[in-house]
């Protein structure tokens, strides 16, 4: 021999199986999170927009501007919690166009906004609670009918009031 040292060769049978196994698990953890965000995200979205088209409708359907508020905010609670998103908070907003400021008369167009937000899931708590959230909105616009029974026009009855 001419006095080189002896060189051994390693063995690297199963060492990619370990680099794939660490390079599955850095780049599948964080998809799966994204997934699971995303999919929470599509149930708060459509949870906000069931809610704010219930409530125009219970906004509507109510005998005045007092009860449909109440209607509105209640009716926005359950289907929330109904849509498997109990925790969501929402904030009601209800304009018309009513030319009398009563939002129940002929021709008025009712307008509810449900302002919402979900809570990403496994979130870092050092992000703070408001960088761990997702912003949604829905709104839903009900017109009143030009022919509505109101309750203003005095107490006629059916035969001219006589």
């Amino acid at each position: 021999m001419s006095g080189q040292p002896l060189v051994r060769r390693r063995d690297e049978r199963g060492s990619a199986l370990v680099e794939f196994s660490w390079l599955a698990i850095i780049l599948l953890v964080p998809l799966v999170w994204i997934v699971i965000s995303v999919f929470e995200v599509q149930q708060g979205a459509f949870a906000t927009s069931a809610a704010a088209r219930a409530a125009g409708r219970a906004y509507a359907l109510a005998p005045d501007d007092a009860t449909g508020a109440a209607r509105a905010e209640a009716v926005v609670r359950q289907v929330l919690a109904d849509q498997g998103t109990p925790g969501q908070r929402a904030k009601v907003t209800v304009t018309c166009d009513a030319p009398a400021g009563n939002c129940h008369v002929g021709t008025s167009v009712i307008t509810v906004r449900v302002d919402s937000g979900v809570d990403l899931p496994f979130a870092p708590a050092i992000l703070g609670r408001e960088a761990a959230s997702f912003s949604l909105d829905a709104t839903h616009t009900v017109p009143i009918g030009q022919y509505v029974e109101s309750g203003a026009d005095g107490g006629s009855d059916e035969d001219g009031g006589r």
